[in-house]
C-alpha cells in the first residue's frame, strides 16, 4: 500500500511506521479471535466504556433483571429501581483489570466488569465498600494527585489473584449476578 503514495516523505514515514506497527501489535496477539476484540480496540476510553454499561445491562436483562436507564448522571443504570453505577475493563497488557474514575456519587453499589480476550470477570461493590476501601487507604486508590486526590479513584484487579477483601464481592459472573440479585432482592435466571 505504500506504492499509493507519491509524496517520498510520506513514503518514507509510512516505511517507518510499518516497522514500529509490529513492536505495538504483538500485544495484541493473544486478543486475535476473541470475541471482546472489537471493544479492546475502541479509540476511546470514554466509548470502551459505553460499551462496558451496555454490556452490564444486557447480560442483566437476559438474566430477567429490569433495567433501565438512570435519569441523571450520578449513576449509569437503576438494576431493579437500583442506582448502580458501572465500571468496565479490558484485560492490560500485565494481566490485570484496571477500573477507573469512580466518585462519590449517587448510586448504590458498583458492578465492575471486566473482559479478558476469552473470559469476563464481574465484581459487585457497595457504594459503602468502595468509600472506606478509598477512605482508608485500602485497595482503591485515588487516581489523580495521589493519596490526596478526593474527587476519582481506581481500583486494579488481578483476576488470577484478586485481593482478599474482594471474595465476598465476585469475581465469576454467575457469583456476580447472585450478589447483584440479593442486593436488590430479585432472584435471577
Amino acid at each position: 500500500m505504500i506504492e499509493r503514495i507519491g509524496d517520498p516523505e510520506v513514503r518514507s514515514l509510512a516505511g517507518i511506521a510499518g516497522l514500529l506497527e509490529r513492536d505495538y501489535a504483538a500485544g495484541q496477539s493473544e486478543w486475535a479471535g476473541s470475541p471482546f476484540a472489537w471493544i479492546k480496540n475502541r479509540p476511546s476510553s470514554s466509548q470502551r466504556g459505553a460499551i462496558g454499561v451496555r454490556l452490564v445491562a444486557g447480560w442483566l436483562a437476559a438474566k430477567g433483571f429490569d433495567v433501565a436507564k438512570c435519569p441523571d448522571s450520578d449513576a449509569d443504570r437503576l438494576i431493579e429501581r437500583r442506582r448502580v453505577e458501572v465500571k468496565f475493563s479490558t484485560l492490560w497488557g500485565n494481566g490485570t483489570y484496571l477500573f477507573q474514575q469512580f466518585r462519590d456519587q449517587d448510586y448504590e453499589f458498583v458492578v465492575c466488569l471486566g473482559v479478558s480476550p476469552f473470559d469476563a470477570h464481574c465484581w459487585v461493590l457497595p457504594k459503602i465498600r468502595v468509600i472506606g476501601q478509598w477512605r482508608d487507604d485500602g485497595g482503591i486508590r485515588s487516581q489523580h494527585a495521589g493519596k490526596a486526590g478526593k474527587d476519582t479513584a481506581w481500583l486494579r484487579i488481578d483476576p488470577r489473584a484478586p485481593a482478599k477483601w474482594l471474595s465476598d464481592h465476585g469475581g465469576r459472573l454467575a457469583d456476580a449476578a447472585r450478589i447483584i440479585g440479593k442486593l436488590t432482592g430479585f432472584r435471577p435466571t
